[in-house]
């Protein structure tokens, strides 16, 4: 599938235009502290004109046997927001179980490399520290990982999925 860029789409966003759209796809989630698992996931990346795209998440932890979905697994919900050199990027993540992720990094053609500039947890959310992630478009789907540094662990592997762009 050929990704048309949207003419309404504001210059500071066409660097990140590749990532505009829904996707699903399966991943792997696994930790020191947490047994590997498969897990589904649903993105929706999209824009209403502004300087910005919006960003939701949503996985569910899938049976191993069957592939069917067993519960859901996280959420979260933010917003890219390119610099104005179009090779800064910023990500505001906000998450239910009581973190917000301030993520900065860089873009280049298809492909984002970012990594917490801060964390706020709320005072019962579970511990975590850092979190550095990669996007790219490969073969026409998006490729990502997750390093994530909590509950007493350096940064390490954390997620990665492989997602296919749906209409």
């Amino acid at each position: 599938m050929v990704f048309e860029l949207d003419v309404d789409l504001p210059e500071r966003l066409r660097p990140l235009a590749w990532m505009i759209g829904r996707w699903e796809g399966v991943g792997v989630v696994g930790y020191p502290t947490i047994e590997s698992k498969n897990f589904g996931q649903e993105v929706v990346c999209s824009h209403d004109g502004r300087g910005f795209l919006e960003w939701q998440s949503h996985t569910w932890l899938l049976d191993e046997d069957t592939g069917e979905k067993v519960r859901p697994l996280a959420t979260e919900l933010g917003f890219w927001r390119p610099g104005e050199d179009g090779k800064e990027v910023e990500l505001v993540l906000a998450h239910p179980t009581g973190i917000v992720e301030m993520y900065y990094g860089t873009m280049a053609p298809a492909k984002v490399e970012i990594r917490t500039d801060s964390v706020v947890r709320s005072p019962h959310a579970k511990e975590y520290n850092a979190g550095a992630r990669l996007y790219g478009l490969v073969e026409s789907q998006l490729f990502w990982v997750m390093d994530m540094a909590a509950v007493g662990q350096e940064l390490q592997s954390h997620v990665s999925a492989q997602l296919r762009r749906v209409t």
